[in-house]
């Protein structure tokens, strides 16, 4: 008679399950290593399980925007409405981020980093933006306490907010409270909030503290006109975590690194015997390390002479 063995093949498991295994890797193997094994994984690596969280922000700190914006819609396009976490640099058309907001029925966590976002960019976008509960536009110059304003009334679960700013684009500018009072006043929500290098001033700190009463985190760093009374505060708020005003070895760009572009062409001589209908191909430098992004469109025909599963 034989013995019931508990030992199955990967085979055997259905595509969701291996989407759910392979979301665990890194972006890089998800895109080039796992459409690469066999056939089913090519099919299963394409699959919502796989891009419910999609975070390319390192990624995109080195590449060109209209690289970043293609390898977005495709992610995106990918987790079929599941995306729950999106965390992307350097976007800058209007187009991006309307396709952005189309697809964020199950988003909850959005970081768009240095982005080319305006008031008028955010308007269009906050009322699809109405679950997320994490929202980081740090280093998004174009924005201002009109957009601040617009997101608050829109994103009434949102609980942590970073608007974090570069030293050298606050450096020797007037303080400015617009930004803290239109936080304070549409964000009573708020458990962690990031203003690090902001122009704000003890009346925009202490209309955050008096509004945002949940406050746990709040990143005061290299807010130079911000002069705190630290036992007063610690008293009044026993249970909010204060950083700052004053930073360690700070210095004009100690703290927040600038990041470059730097795309590499493809070579297409390489892949002269494969078809252009079943392959996309990106070239990215990435700490000096060129990586090629093989992203199989035509799955079945790509797959067709791939060995079975493992």
């Amino acid at each position: 008679m034989e013995v019931a063995s508990d030992v199955h093949s990967w085979d055997e498991l259905i595509p969701d399950t291996l989407g759910v295994i392979f979301a665990k890797l890194s972006i890089q193997e998800r895109l080039t290593v796992i459409p690469r094994v066999c056939k089913s994984w090519a099919r299963a690596v394409t699959g919502p399980y796989c891009w419910q969280e999609i975070d390319i922000d390192d990624w995109s700190s080195f590449c060109e925007p209209q690289h970043i914006e293609r390898m977005v819609e495709m992610l995106i396009t990918r987790s079929s409405g599941s995306l729950r976490k999106l965390s992307v640099s350097g976007l800058q058309t209007e187009r991006i981020f309307n396709f952005i907001a189309e697809n964020a029925g199950s988003l909850r966590n959005l970081r768009m980093i240095r982005c080319n976002m305006s008031n008028h960019v955010v308007e269009k976008m906050s009322g699809r933006l109405s679950r997320i509960s994490v929202l980081d536009l740090s280093y998004c110059m174009q924005i201002g306490d009109e957009g601040i304003k617009i997101i608050g009334k829109n994103c009434k679960q949102l609980e942590v907010f970073c608007r974090n700013m570069h030293p050298l684009d606050t450096s020797g500018q007037p303080l400015d409270d617009a930004e803290a009072f239109a936080i304070a006043t549409n964000m009573p929500k708020l458990r962690h909030l990031e203003m690090a290098y902001h122009l704000i001033s003890n009346d925009g700190v202490h209309q955050i503290l008096s509004s945002c009463m949940k406050l746990e985190h709040l990143d005061l760093r290299g807010c130079w006109g911000v002069q705190l009374d630290n036992m007063s505060l610690n008293q009044k708020f026993p249970n909010l975590k204060i950083l700052g005003p004053h930073v360690l070895g700070w210095d004009d760009s100690s703290d927040i690194s600038d990041s470059s572009s730097d795309y590499v062409d493809s070579d297409m001589d390489e892949y002269d015997d494969e078809s252009d209908d079943d392959m996309w191909y990106d070239g990215i430098r990435i700490e000096g390390l060129e990586l090629r992004v093989r992203v199989y469109v035509g799955i079945e025909d790509a797959g067709m002479h791939w060995p079975a599963s493992p």
